[in-house]
């Protein structure tokens, strides 16, 4: 009965997952070509220049929350004063961080050119770092209750997303692209601290510095990470952006864009396999889904390949050259790593217990890919398609280190631990 209970909470949660991941990547995906066609390539790889770069707020902000409080709070969950202690003291580090990086973030565009001659843009997007930093989903993903925010952030990303099409309609609107994305988040996080606040009677109270200062100290490694995560993913518009221009950020992030909306489909399965097998260490069940996983990503990445030119000359028309194909051929050579690693990484190693696994196996891959573009900035290579292939590499990597470190603590063939 109980096991029957865990498996309708874990397929409740996935679904919720899966709901809000796919609205998080498909409603851009439904604007993408417009915006492409409106503002231009070349201003469309403006904006993405900005996103990329305020990326690294973003990460710093959640500083690895996202991982390190959803595991606390799922072993927590029915100790109330502990969750309090969780929650308050996540909350408190993060609204610290936000103010943090505004100030860094208003150094740097004051004090370089490049940064400073479109300082309005870099203001606007940074609302998306206010959105994100205090969108919880870490709360409700520990407590195994997605449904409860996945409604509201859907609606309010639709409704954003709408007005994206109402109000940009030439180039010189661009900066409303930021603003209105901004929007949309940052409401859908305040009504999800609403409904924390109502819905679960979860209060917020003041933790001592010790206690703040723990959790601070306990997320680091998980910190470390997705910065190294970065560094391969949302890092390689912003390096292209300082060594070409805006115009190869476009096609470059066009074809990354649908690269990360394929691996979003994944996402609601790491995402909610990650609280259960930190709980119920039922291995089982999870190889069952890792290998059905496996095998649909690959026949998908295979009919990419085959429709992939046909679709984005359809999508785009005339808007985007053969560069942008080229790119995403080589990202869904990249995904065929991708998927599996991310699978072995968070949902399967650190919720076991070998989270110092998990996480060194990112920084190694981004050793290697700050490694390989420092060697193709130093050879004057940096090209879209150059760094694509680092992507493979780095893919490659971080998969590589996870099956080494599977095999040599032999849990893949235990049922249950």
């Amino acid at each position: 009965m109980a096991a029957n209970k865990n498996s309708s909470r874990l397929l409740s949660n996935f679904l919720s997952l899966s709901a809000l991941q796919i609205f998080t990547y498909a409603l851009p995906l439904l604007t993408l070509p417009y915006l492409v066609r409106v503002l231009g390539v070349e201003k469309y790889g403006l904006v993405m220049f900005a996103q990329s770069f305020i990326m690294f707020f973003i990460i710093l902000v959640d500083y690895g929350f996202n991982l390190s409080a959803t595991r606390e709070i799922s072993v927590y969950r029915d100790n109330k004063e502990k969750v309090s202690e969780i929650y308050s003291s996540v909350m408190t580090i993060k609204v610290f961080l936000i103010f943090l990086s505004f100030f860094i973030l208003s150094v740097v565009v004051f004090s370089f050119e490049k940064f400073n001659q479109d300082k309005e843009l870099y203001l606007i997007t940074y609302l998306m770092v206010v959105g994100q930093g205090l969108f919880p989903v870490w709360y409700f993903q520990g407590l195994e209750r997605m449904k409860y925010i996945t409604g509201i952030n859907i609606l309010s990303r639709v409704i954003f997303t709408v007005a994206i099409f109402v109000f940009v309609n030439e180039a010189d609107d661009y900066m409303l692209v930021p603003l209105l994305n901004g929007l949309g988040i940052t409401i859908g996080s305040l009504y999800s601290l609403y409904l924390i606040k109502t819905s679960f009677k979860q209060k917020f109270t003041l933790q001592s510095f010790d206690t703040i200062r723990t959790h601070f100290k306990d997320s680091t490694d998980f910190f470390l990470s997705r910065v190294s995560v970065s560094i391969y993913t949302s890092a390689n518009a912003f390096v292209l952006g300082l060594f070409t221009n805006n115009s190869m950020v476009g096609y470059y992030s066009i074809a990354e864009k649908l690269y990360q909306a394929i691996q979003g489909l994944y996402g609601p399965i790491s995402q909610a396999l990650y609280p259960y097998v930190a709980k119920e260490k039922n291995i089982t069940l999870y190889k069952k889904i890792f290998f059905s996983v496996i095998a649909v990503n690959i026949i998908g990445v295979i009919f990419m390949f085959f429709l992939g030119e046909p679709l984005f000359t359809v999508v785009f028309t005339n808007e985007i050259g053969s560069e942008t194909i080229k790119v995403f051929y080589v990202l869904l050579l990249a995904n065929l790593f991708a998927v599996p690693s991310v699978l072995i990484g968070y949902p399967f190693l650190a919720a076991l217990g070998y989270i110092k696994d998990a996480n060194n196996s990112v920084i190694m891959g981004s050793f290697v890919h700050i490694i390989s573009l420092s060697l193709l900035a130093y050879l004057d290579l940096i090209t879209i398609y150059n760094v694509a292939y680092m992507v493979v590499l780095t893919e490659i990597t971080v998969l590589t280190y996870r099956i080494s470190k599977v095999y040599n603590y032999r849990i893949w063939n235990i049922k249950i631990i």
